[in-house]
């Protein structure tokens, strides 16, 4: 199977290298199996639910009923107050995470016969539904890098920080989840290494063709590596794929979509325009508050959860790994109440593939407003409202048809902070004649443009770089 990348210099000028290897040129493909079904059976991984008098370390503050931890680092629980124009609900209370720390998540690229391959970790994470999953080369809080938890230091780090550090292509601050983070931001980095880099035995040079391909498998690459690979550059390829993933048609639209020269919808800077626009024309107030003052949630002994049972609760967890930094700890975690649904609709225009996108209010964003999927919901909390207040295109996606689905998986959220988060991840290529007029809030974007933007923080929330992943994977 071909494959031709690119990734852009560091100043962001210019493609630097591509590379097209087949099936029998990839030096990963036989390796992944065997070092993955090796790293379950040498790794033990044990989560169990607890009180949260039990959480050593944590505690409620008596006077705000904050969750936090003694040491002021890692993060805390608190309450939030919104009142927006946006959506059904105008104003509302809610339980959220506050971490300050920007962490960080990077990825080693080094080539090998002209063949890009990344440097990509088997990580446990308390919250994974199948607890391991493959990750960056570097994903750490600053808490965990500065060791506050007194255990070992952060491989490969040195790599990403200080003067020997590599030749920097991506570095770039993503925010996270909007609904349940507030203002959170990860630095977002790809480094090239020429040296040798020898691989512990919780890492493995992958190709970067055999980690896209391995967005298809439900629960393995996790969020933080979905996004870093979505800020990678990609050049048009050379050829087609011929991969299986997605018909011939479609992967040669893909393919003119990553054209930085290709006919757009609309150029950028009409987006730029159209995206201002939203974020000046929408009312988003949020106030961090205490999570005592938090209306329609009660707090029990073993979760903090809404009284209608929706959107999440936070539990509190006792977790064991043999292969973490410490070897036992104690923290608390967010549970969905329900699986979401993610999709980005796309269509061929003039040849040109594009994706419908969304502008986006979520309370936790740092600038009100971020393109989204087309679709970004969790169907179980919108049961109770009337067909005209449900999700634009819920029922679109939902009645999808399965010959018109290019990507499919269950892909889990950052199981560091989330427990059993998982989403479905979909790219629905719509029929001729859907509309080519984008209703309010809803643009046309190629994926050049989305590349363009990702080059820059808090404009693509991290659900639609997952699907910038995804679709990269169907070349």
């Amino acid at each position: 199977m071909s494959h031709s990348t690119a990734l852009r210099e560091r100043a962001g000028a210019g493609r630097i290298f591509t590379e097209s290897a087949t099936a029998a040129e990839d030096r990963s493909v036989g390796r992944f199996g065997p070092w993955w079904s090796d790293r379950t059976r040498s790794n033990r991984f044990h989560v169990t639910p607890i009180c949260f008098a039990d959480l050593e370390h944590w505690g409620f503050d008596p006077e705000t009923g904050n969750l936090g931890h003694r040491s002021g680092k890692f993060f805390t629980i608190e309450g939030l107050a919104v009142r927006s124009d946006y959506g059904p609900v105008p104003r509302w209370s809610q339980p959220i995470i506050n971490q300050p720390e920007i962490g960080l998540c990077g990825i080693l690229v080094k080539y090998f016969d002209g063949v890009p391959y990344c440097l990509m970790q088997a990580k446990m994470e308390p919250g994974n539904v199948n607890t391991l999953q493959l990750s960056p080369t570097v994903q750490a809080t600053r808490s965990n890098s500065s060791r506050v938890h007194r255990g070992g230091g952060i491989r490969y780090l040195e790599h990403f920080v200080g003067a020997d550090r590599g030749r920097v292509l991506v570095d770039v601050l993503q925010s996270e989840q909007g609904s349940w983070f507030y203002r959170k931001q990860n630095r977002n980095m790809v480094v090239e290494v020429t040296g040798e880099v020898a691989p512990h035995d919780d890492f493995c040079w992958l190709s970067l063709r055999q980690v896209l391909d391995l967005l298809h498998v439900d629960n393995l690459v996790n969020m933080d590596a979905r996004t870093v690979l979505s800020c990678m550059p990609f050049a048009p390829p050379q050829r087609d794929s011929g991969s299986r993933h997605a018909p011939q048609g479609f992967r040669q639209a893909l393919a003119r979509s990553l054209d930085r020269g290709a006919a757009a919808r609309h150029d950028l800077g009409e987006i730029l325009s159209w995206l201002t626009e939203e974020k000046t024309r929408r009312e988003v107030n949020t106030r961090l508050i205490p999570a005592r003052e938090v209306t329609g949630w009660r707090r029990s002994d073993r979760e903090i959860a809404h009284e209608a049972g929706r959107h999440f609760r936070v539990i509190a967890v006792h977790v064991e790994a043999s292969n973490r930094e410490v070897p036992s700890w104690r923290q608390p975690l967010l549970v969905p109440s329900a699986r979401g649904v993610i999709a980005f609709l796309t269509k061929r225009i003039e040849g040109v593939l594009h994706v419908l996108v969304h502008a986006r209010v979520e309370p936790g964003f740092i600038d009100k407003v971020e393109l989204g999927p087309t679709v970004q919901c969790t169907p179980e909390n919108h049961t109770d409202l009337p067909a005209d207040r449900q999700p634009r295109y819920l029922d679109y996606v939902l009645a999808a048809d399965p010959a018109r689905i290019r990507f499919d998986a269950l892909l889990s959220e950052e199981g560091g902070r989330f427990l059993d988060a998982q989403n479905r991840y979909l790219v629905i290529e719509v029929e001729e004649d859907f509309p080519l007029r984008a209703p309010d809030g809803y643009r046309w974007l190629t994926i050049g443009q989305l590349g363009e933007l990702l080059r820059h923080g808090h404009y693509v929330n991290v659900q639609a770089r997952s699907l910038v992943a995804c679709l990269h994977s169907l070349w």
